[in-house]
């Protein structure tokens, strides 16, 4: 009989290839690479594959990780929430949006959908402007009411890095440091206090990405547990896995993502490439005879379902208030999937889906049309610029006599959306040193990591001629935290270190850390447009880049 497992408690994992001893860690002890820092003993053979599925443990001080994380997130809701309600343009929506401000209130009004065809103007799944619309209804239909949801999508943001990062690296203090980064990240902190869609895109993907790494850890955990009872070797194809449900609200958070914007589908797919990895390296680490042959025979319908079908139905999900209007946009388009042989009984089914499918089809034209023209967007950038944020954006200016409240006789207030440089211009270093750990020592995390930053600008560069503004990096921005937060734990050193070195790392992190909530601070008149003085004003510009 083929050995079947069912659900377990959720262990660690770490490297497939590497068996070492596993030991509990302490409270204080950060844990990288594939064990706790530190030297131990080799593992007898028997626990040898089961270490080398498992890897690390967790940290043990679980209690002061959620107290981490609950106090991280009541400093993001103070900081993302502070002054949300300014400022506006006369009492009306600034920058982008003008667009989704209205179209949200629309919804408000007409049960779910908005009520402009005639400018064709609605060019985004509706997800995330029905966020938007319950802010607004909450708070009405002013500045606070169409950022209300962005903010508290930035602050549960945050929750999750702590939490995804904690895992990544099996330390409270980590995953501590990958929130503050987040808070002090100054393309993160202006988009949550946006009524715009890219902080619905980034907690989507980063909700998908935490959700994809727990089933990672449950999905060893589960072999492991077969390896304990040596039943391996059953089957040359190793285990079924029995429902894996971490990786089906994976599936759910990536159909969501889409439903927020179609570029979401870059990380589906993405993921879904990860996770086969991952279940090949597993089958691979537990001894299975054919490990390749198992994951497509095991686990390649599963993931089928869990990462296609499944994202699939989450996203038709969210045009729930489409399907039942009478007047949406395109409600009643003949999209040729309700007449012909398949009309009759089937029509009330396939004409819906087909006006969506018209529907759809008139959204990729409009953007298949978005190039840049020959005099382009003065804020417009290009991916090459991203990484570092060279090519920021102005979200709001007003100057003159008419702004007050600097001391001055004139006063400038602007919003940019600026990435904090203390944590974006150390990127590049940071990213090849991923690289460079998943050459030379085969690091999942750093993978990981690395395929999450990726999605967020490959697919972009495949494609240059398209208008692209700097707004586009939300979503990758958690990744550049996860990244930077991993090569911060290398600096910190391992347990066994001299009482020197980790003191010496430790300072190093602690001056970056530093450095990031200092550079934050300086910046917050210009994220949040507070009023400053001219002079003022031209020291907070730090590179030609950053003018219009």
């Amino acid at each position: 009989m083929q050995p079947t497992i069912g659900r377990v408690a959720t262990r660690t994992v770490d490297h497939p290839r590497r068996i070492v001893a596993s030991r509990p860690a302490r409270e204080d002890e950060p844990t990288f690479g594939s064990r706790p820092v530190g030297d131990h003993p080799g593992p007898t053979r028997p626990a040898a594959a089961r270490t080398a599925v498992l890897g690390s443990p967790p940290p043990g001080d679980r209690l002061r990780g959620w107290l981490v994380t609950i106090g991280l997130a009541l400093v993001a809701g103070v900081v993302r929430f502070i002054g949300l309600g300014s400022p506006t343009d006369s009492g009306t929506p600034v920058f982008d949006e003008k667009h989704y401000a209205p179209q949200a209130w629309q919804m408000v009004r007409n049960g779910g959908v908005e009520d402009n065809p005639g400018f064709e103007l609605i060019v985004h799944p509706p997800l995330g402007k029905q966020l938007i619309a319950l802010g607004e209804l909450a708070f009405g239909y002013n500045g606070v009411g169409w950022r209300a949801a962005a903010a508290l999508a930035g602050v549960i943001s945050v929750v999750l890095i702590v939490r995804v990062a904690r895992r990544l690296t099996r330390s409270t203090l980590l995953g501590g440091i990958a929130g503050v980064l987040l808070i002090c990240d100054g393309l993160s902190h202006v988009q949550s206090r946006m009524g715009m869609l890219d902080a619905f895109a980034a907690l989507f993907v980063l909700a998908a990405f935490t959700t994809l790494v727990a089933d990672r850890d449950d999905v060893r955990a589960r072999i492991a547990l077969v390896v304990d009872e040596g039943r391996a070797g059953d089957s040359p194809y190793g285990p079924r896995l029995g429902v894996r449900w971490w990786r089906l609200a994976t599936g759910v958070l990536l159909g969501l993502g889409c439903a927020v914007k179609w570029s979401g589908s870059y990380w589906l797919i993405a993921f879904a490439a990860l996770t086969l990895i991952w279940d090949l390296t597993a089958r691979r680490a537990a001894g299975v005879e054919k490990p390749l042959r198992a994951t497509l025979v095991r686990d390649l319908a599963p993931a089928l379902w869990a990462l296609a079908l499944v994202p699939v139905l989450a996203y038709l999900a969210s045009w729930w208030a489409w399907f039942g209007s009478e007047t949406a946009i395109d409600r009643f388009a003949d999209g040729g999937l309700g007449g012909g042989g398949l009309g009759g009984v089937f029509a009330p089914v396939l004409q819906p889906l087909g006006g969506l499918w018209f529907y759809g089809g008139k959204v990729l034209e409009f953007h298949s049309a978005l190039i840049t023209p020959a005099e382009p967007h003065p804020w417009e950038s290009k991916p090459w610029s991203w990484p570092m944020g060279l090519r920021p954006m102005m979200y709001y200016h007003a100057s003159g006599t008419q702004v007050t409240g600097c001391g001055g006789p004139s006063c400038v207030s602007a919003v940019m959306l600026i990435g904090t440089p203390a944590l974006w211009w150390p990127a590049l270093g940071v990213l090849g040193f991923s690289l460079w750990r998943v050459v030379t020592r085969f690091d999942w995390r750093h993978a990981a990591v690395g395929v999450g930053y990726a999605a967020g600008i490959v697919p972009w560069l495949l494609n240059i001629d398209r208008q692209m503004y700097y707004f586009y990096m939300a979503p990758v921005a958690p990744f550049l935290v996860l990244a930077t937060v991993l090569l911060m734990g290398e600096v910190l050193g391992r347990a066994g270190a001299s009482r020197e070195r980790r003191q010496t790392g430790l300072l190093a992190v602690g001056l970056w850390v530093g450095a990031v909530v200092a550079n934050f601070v300086w910046l917050w008149p210009i994220l949040v447009g507070l009023p400053v003085t001219p002079e003022m004003w031209e020291l907070q510009l730090w590179l030609p880049s950053w003018r219009a």
